[in-house]
């Protein structure tokens, strides 16, 4: 059974850090180019991230780029997300995902998901 499990969300002042990890099983990694989005209240689903699984090219939405860094392990079957310099607007629920023909940003593309974790920055 595929499944991806998102963890490392929290609450964190402005200008703070955490690290998400999305664990994945049921699939091979390798195949796949992988992804963040969040969604906050009201917004609709965006994407913030992406990393082919392939050569492990990354790309950034703008609003994140030089702050978030996307990296992923295939032997250990996890993604990873490193968001620094937070800020109240990145405050949103995060989820992974999963895309068999390579990155993109566009949620449409992604087959697998998981079931999102909450990050909240607030002072």
């Amino acid at each position: 059974q595929v499944q991806l499990v998102e963890s490392g969300g929290g609450l964190v002042q402005p200008g703070g850090s955490l690290s998400l990890s999305c664990a994945a099983s049921g699939f091979t990694l390798d195949y796949y180019a992988m992804g963040w989005f969040r969604q906050a209240p009201g917004k609709e689903r965006e994407g913030v991230s992406c990393i082919t699984g392939s050569d492990s090219s990354t790309y950034y939405a703008d609003s994140v780029t030089g702050r978030f860094t996307i990296s992923r392990d295939n032997a250990k079957n996890t993604v990873y997300l490193q968001t620094n310099s937070l800020k109240p607007e990145d405050t949103a629920i995060y989820y992974c995902a999963a895309a068999p023909y390579g990155c993109t940003l566009s949620f449409h593309e992604y087959v697998y998901w998981g079931q999102g974790t909450q990050v909240t920055v607030s002072s």
